[in-house]
C-alpha cells in the first residue's frame, strides 16, 4: 500500500507563500521550504519536478483564489452591487490570505512565468487571462449597456485600479489593510460608477 505523503501539495505552496512573501523570491529556495516544513528536499522534488514548476504552481494557485472570489462577487443579480462586490472583494481577499497578497501584489506575473512550464500550466495561465477581461467585458456592458472603449476603462478603474491602488501601500508596508480602505473604495466606485451610469442615460439635449 502507498505511504501516505506527510504534506499536500498546498501545505508546500502555502509554505512557498510565506517564504516569498516575507523575503522575496529568492528566498524560496527547495531547502528554505524543505526547512519550513520540516521536510527533505527530495520529497518536495516528487511533487513538483523543478522549482519553476513549484513556483509557477504557486502563482496559478493564488491568481485563481483572489480572481474567483472577485468573479463569484460578480455574480449578484443587480449589476451595480456586483461591481461594488467585487471591488471590495480584494481588500477582503488580502485580509483572507495575506501571505498571497504579498505574492500577487507585489510581484508580477511574469516573475513566474517559465518556458519550461507544463502545457497544462500555460493553459490556466492563459485562461486565468480570459477570465479577467470576459469578466470586466460582462459587467462593463450590465453597468454601462455597451461596451466602448472608455466605459471599460471606467469600470476597470473603478473594479480594479482603485481597489489595487488603496490596498497596495498597506500590503508593501507588510500592514493588513485597515477597514476604512473598504469605505474609501465604496465611495470611489460610488462616485464614478453612479454619475457615469446617470450621464449615460441622460437624454440628449436636441438643438434649438
Amino acid at each position: 500500500m502507498p505511504r501516505r505523503p506527510r504534506f499536500s501539495d498546498a501545505q508546500i505552496l502555502d509554505a512557498t507563500a510565506t517564504l516569498v512573501a516575507d523575503g522575496g523570491l529568492g528566498a524560496a529556495t527547495i531547502g528554505a521550504i524543505g526547512a519550513v516544513l520540516d521536510a527533505p528536499s527530495g520529497s518536495i522534488y516528487h511533487r513538483f519536478p523543478t522549482r519553476d514548476v513549484l513556483l509557477g504552481r504557486l502563482w496559478l494557485r493564488k491568481a485563481s483564489f483572489f480572481q474567483d472570489r472577485f468573479v463569484a462577487a460578480l455574480g449578484h443579480a443587480d449589476p451595480w452591487i456586483a461591481g461594488r462586490e467585487a471591488a471590495l472583494s480584494l481588500p477582503g481577499s488580502v485580509r483572507a490570505d495575506f501571505a498571497a497578497a504579498r505574492v500577487m501584489l507585489l510581484h508580477r506575473r511574469d516573475d513566474f512565468l517559465s518556458p519550461g512550464w507544463p502545457a497544462g500550466m500555460n493553459d490556466e495561465a492563459a485562461r486565468l487571462g480570459r477570465q479577467v477581461d470576459d469578466a470586466m467585458n460582462h459587467i462593463t456592458r450590465r453597468l454601462f449597456g455597451r461596451v466602448t472603449s472608455k466605459t471599460l476603462r471606467l469600470a476597470t478603474f473603478a473594479i480594479l485600479d482603485i481597489p489595487f491602488a488603496a490596498v497596495h501601500r498597506h500590503v508593501a508596508n507588510n500592514f493588513m489593510p485597515p477597514s476604512y480602505v473598504d469605505e474609501l473604495i465604496d465611495l470611489a466606485y460610488s462616485a464614478l460608477i453612479s454619475h457615469r451610469a446617470v450621464h449615460l442615460h441622460r437624454p440628449r439635449r436636441t438643438e434649438q
